[in-house]
């Protein structure tokens, strides 16, 4: 049975027993004096004994070891945890044929988000220039999806370039920025290493390459989902692309270095890559991005609940969603968001009319939340 650690109260108690029985006559649990203060000392530092061995085996099993400690734990099984990434791009500007816009260039975003050009580019005859360009690192190291934009956000040059003008756009977007790994990922990546060893190219295999890509949150594997010879493996960026629902942010394909089909842009490019040099050599891998699959909602018996309470039911279905929902086609029991909604409090005697049924989805669709109606 579990170890039941004395309370600071029970200490001070104790010891001051202790102090009384040594000391017939004595009486340690007087406000002021010398003897109670001493035995008060006392029972603090045999606290925080206590609450150092609690420390101890907390970091002793990788069940519940943070930080570092967590960070051995899973290094023992090769999980490593996954470094931020800054996001990149192209971005383009305006200027006279043939000015050079060098690399090094600052450019800031509206936020005051910066970008550095990657290298030297020059105004082609259309009267603009299109230039690499990445996110400035953060200096503490911790986040990177600060970078991650859409296409068409304006840029401005943060130093004058003579002949180009200051105001432009990102070309495409930006991707590929990520925070640093938080425990909790880092934790459920390691158990599904130690509970599911490298079979050479298994399903789990391929999802558990593609949940080491820095910013992929969920994935999942199709074996034979274009034909003989594929597997398309679907990945996430919940938090590194929530502007976009969490979608890859590019186009499907393959790894740069695969030769028989056509390689995959942005961040599908990224899982691509990673995957490429694990993966059994006769595989053909698509790295792909879901197409979403909005399910809409009527719910009755609800039409005087507050704006806190739809939030919390609209938070519910989403985590339904986050949790069952899969892009390689499968089915989302209704009886998980039902349960999910009546967990909320002000929801009693309400009814789910549409849909009428499970929330099945074809592969490649994974299904998000549309809108929610309280006629």
């Amino acid at each position: 049975m579990p170890y039941s650690r004395p309370k600071l109260s029970d200490l001070k108690n104790l010891v001051a027993r202790d102090i009384e029985s040594s000391l017939p006559g004595s009486d340690a649990l007087l406000r002021f004096s010398n003897i109670g203060a001493t035995g008060k000392a006392q029972a603090n530092l045999a606290h925080l004994h206590y609450g150092y061995l609690d420390w101890i085996a907390k970091m002793a099993v990788p069940w519940t070891a943070e930080d570092e400690f967590l960070e051995a734990w899973a290094g023992l099984k090769g999980v490593i945890r996954k470094p931020t990434t800054q996001a990149g791009g192209n971005a383009t500007f305006p200027g006279v044929t043939g000015k050079v816009l060098p690399g090094g260039t600052p450019l800031i975003r509206g936020d005051g988000q910066t970008y550095t050009t990657n290298a030297d580019a020059t105004v082609d005859g259309t009267g603009f220039v299109t230039v690499a360009a990445t996110a400035v690192a953060d200096p503490a190291g911790s986040v990177g999806a600060v970078g991650n934009c859409a296409a068409g956000v304006v840029l401005t040059l943060g130093s004058a370039v003579s002949g180009i003008q200051s105001g432009g756009v990102a070309a495409t977007a930006f991707t590929g920025g990520a925070d640093v790994e938080q425990d909790d990922s880092l934790r459920t990546r390691m158990f599904a290493a130690f509970q599911k060893p490298p079979q050479g190219g298994s399903m789990d295999d391929y999802v558990g390459w593609a949940l080491a890509v820095p910013g992929v949150t969920r994935a999942w594997c199709k074996p034979r989902g274009f034909g003989d010879g594929t597997v398309v493996v679907y990945t996430m960026f919940d938090q590194a692309n929530a502007g976009s629902g969490g979608f890859p942010q590019g186009t499907n394909g393959t790894a740069t270095g695969e030769d028989r089909a056509a390689h995959a842009t942005g961040d599908q490019l990224t899982v691509a890559n990673a995957i490429f040099p694990l993966q059994p050599v006769t595989a053909l891998v698509y790295s792909c991005a879901a197409t979403a699959f909005p399910v809409n909602f009527t719910i009755t018996g609800l039409t005087s609940a507050s704006l806190v309470t739809r939030a919390l039911i609209a938070a519910a279905i989403d985590s339904v969603f986050y949790l069952e929902g899969t892009a390689t086609g499968g089915t989302v029991a209704l009886s998980l968001i039902e349960s999910a909604i009546a967990a909320i409090s002000g929801t009693k005697g309400f009814v789910i009319t549409v849909p009428a049924g499970n929330i099945a989805t074809a592969l490649g669709y994974l299904p998000v939340r549309g809108t929610v109606t309280y006629p």
